[in-house]
């Protein structure tokens, strides 16, 4: 008589189906899994690349920011300087020359002020200055 199969033996070509089947899932997923871990090194590069870009606009919203600080200045002192300039034409055209002379006075004043102001921004300007290091991509 033949030997009989035993339940082992009977079920080994099921169970070298599934192993076949998970060996194939987990190829699947290994691929998938690599695929995810490019797609997040990608995002990681995008981001800091935002992130350098943000900065920048950052420091590009400051000096835009001084520079219209700058400006408001300049047009309030050309706004004091006309003023005061309208009211010596009107002092000399009233007769009132003691006026006239005070506020040509304090006109001068102010002008040699700004002046003496922006010759020591030009000397401070001359000096060497530091400039960060900036790592550039």
């Amino acid at each position: 008589m033949a030997p009989r199969k035993t339940k082992q033996q009977a079920l080994k070509p099921k169970t070298l189906k599934k192993n076949l089947k998970a060996r194939l899932q987990a190829e699947q997923l290994k691929a998938v899994t690599g695929k995810i871990r490019e797609d997040q090194k990608c995002i990681r590069e995008k981001q800091r690349e935002l992130r350098g870009r943000f900065g920048e606009i950052e420091r590009q919203c400051v000096q835009l920011k001084e520079a219209t600080e700058l400006i408001v200045k300049q047009t309030a002192r050309t706004q004091i300087k006309l003023l005061l300039m309208l009211k010596i034409m009107k002092a000399r055209r009233g007769g009132d020359f003691k006026e006239a002379a005070m506020l040509t006075h304090f006109l001068r004043v102010i002008v040699s002020n700004e002046r003496a102001n922006a010759s020591s921004a030009e000397a401070r300007n001359e000096q060497p200055q530091r400039t960060p290091l900036t790592c550039s991509d």
